[in-house]
């Protein structure tokens, strides 16, 4: 299996954790959204790019942006689904600076 290449994330998400309140943490299950998921969903959905220039800004191909929005969207859709906590940690990154 060839290695991941080194993914460009601009905004950092610093310590996050989405949970549902009404399920006790104790029985709480989880998701790990990587950084590239939530850099990919961050420039696609919030700020509306199309998978090219996304892909240009995180210097992967279009195709690997298809893949990482496939991963992060199905995993935020299973834990709003099924009741889980949303991490967002890890991932083959480099950070750059805002820009």
């Amino acid at each position: 299996m060839r290695p991941k290449k080194t993914r460009w994330v601009r905004c950092a998400p610093g310590e996050r954790c989405f949970r549902p309140k009404c399920k006790s943490t104790k029985k709480l299950e989880g998701v790990i959204l990587t950084l590239d998921e939530f850099e990919a969903i961050r420039l696609s959905d919030w700020e509306e790019l199309d998978q090219v220039d996304v892909a240009k800004k995180m210097n992967v191909h279009r195709s690997t942006v298809s893949r990482i929005l496939a991963s992060g969207r199905k995993k935020i859709a299973d834990a709003l689904t099924n009741l889980k906590a949303i991490k967002v940690r890890g991932g083959c990154c480099k950070m750059l600076g805002r820009g």
